[in-house]
């Protein structure tokens, strides 16, 4: 988002049925621009830095795209997820059809329909992820009493009508991670909120192939990360790691420092200086613990040091957002130690699996751009 917050991310569930970002995240998030707000006082002594090099001349061979905001037969585009540069899944959604549909389009631009429901029922979809040749994902409705009910979706990506896993998923919470829903060991996996109001959260599984839903209750405030991790929800200067598989908890202290977020290898941390708010990564352990980035730059998704290597940025505005909108995107490589420039002017910065996208423009000049970082060398 153009005031540095982060950007909202499709399909995000809204509703009674608690399906929504967590309110420990939006707290957590607000507390960052608090910091960022505070730390940007003009300084007349701070001289200015040069630009860092752009992800064209540092990663010429990485593989990237320019998707347009609209399909060819007509109706707004919005990319979900992205197989590959090219290959993408969204919503398509066109006023005059009082529809919405979740569209994969192919890199050549061709359009199949994975599923088509009415504008009224306000669908939303998230959750993806690819499971080998199948594409998971979460699909939300509103019902007439304002309640909202998920389902569990798959569908093979060579061809064939999708098939729903379950409708049994509770109050799902989602965070706009690309770990909300994992596929691990043939088995699909989320989180709920627990009944009663107890301070716990509900670990749900099912088979890929649908059956029955296995519910793991963990006390506390919990988001899944990278299998078979766990991590605690919320931001402070400590953060707890516990894994599904051996029950094992790793407790992770950022020498009181704001910690914003970990996973199993890698910890986000803000600090607040005389200058600025400086961001450093650092393992759970406490070890390593690089700078990546000062003068207030804020990160504009959810999860940290994705792919074990790349830190996702946004930094002050450019002379050319300034002009037009939207926020400098930066990646940190922790593998060199380097800054890169991957646009002057991002409106929305997504990531999943391997792939960053961005949008510039906005309304019907909304055109969207696409990096796969599994393809940096």
């Amino acid at each position: 988002m153009a005031d540095g917050r982060r950007a909202p991310v499709s399909g995000l569930f809204r509703g009674r049925s608690g399906l929504s970002v967590h309110g420990v995240l939006a707290l957590a998030a607000a507390l960052v621009a608090a910091w960022v707000l505070l730390a940007q006082a003009p300084d007349p002594s701070r001289r200015v830095r040069p630009l860092p090099p752009t992800a064209e001349a540092v990663w010429p061979h990485a593989r990237r795209a320019d998707v347009p905001g609209v399909l060819s037969g007509g109706g707004t585009f919005r990319p979900t997820f992205f197989l590959d540069e090219r290959a993408s899944v969204g919503a398509a959604s066109d006023p005059d059809a009082g529809e919405v549909r979740l569209v994969l389009r192919a890199a050549g631009g061709t359009v199949r329909v994975l599923r088509r429901l009415p504008a009224t029922a306000a669908p939303q979809y998230a959750g993806f992820v690819r499971a080998g040749g199948q594409l998971v994902w979460a699909e939300s409705v509103a019902g007439p009493d304002g309640s909202t009910r998920t389902e569990l979706w798959r569908a093979e990506l060579a061809g064939g009508a999708p098939r729903r896993i379950t409708a049994d998923t509770g109050r799902v919470r989602f965070f706009g991670s690309e770990h909300d829903v994992v596929v691990a060991s043939g088995r699909v996996y989320w989180t709920s909120v627990a009944p009663g109001g107890r301070d716990a959260t509900q670990v749900r599984s099912v088979p890929l192939g649908g059956g029955r839903v296995e519910v793991r209750t963990e006390p506390g405030a919990w988001v899944l990360s990278r299998w078979p991790w766990l991590a605690s929800a919320g931001s402070s200067g400590r953060a707890r790691l516990r894994s599904l598989a051996t029950s094992r908890v790793v407790t992770v202290d950022a020498g009181g420092d704001m910690l914003d977020r970990c996973g199993p290898t890698w910890c986000r941390v803000f600090v607040l200086t005389g200058g600025g708010v400086r961001s450093e990564l650092m393992r759970p352990d406490g070890s390593d613990r690089q700078r990546v980035a000062d003068d207030a730059t804020t990160t504009p998704i959810v999860d940290v040091a994705v792919l074990d290597r790349f830190e996702v940025l946004c930094s002050g505005t450019s002379a050319l957002a300034a002009a037009i909108g939207g926020r400098r995107l930066l990646v940190y490589d922790l593998v060199a130690d380097r800054l890169v420039r991957v646009a002057d002017a991002a409106v929305g910065v997504f990531y999943r699996g391997g792939v960053l996208w961005w949008s510039t423009g906005t309304g019907p000049r909304t055109a969207w751009h696409a990096l796969d970082l599994r393809t940096v060398r």
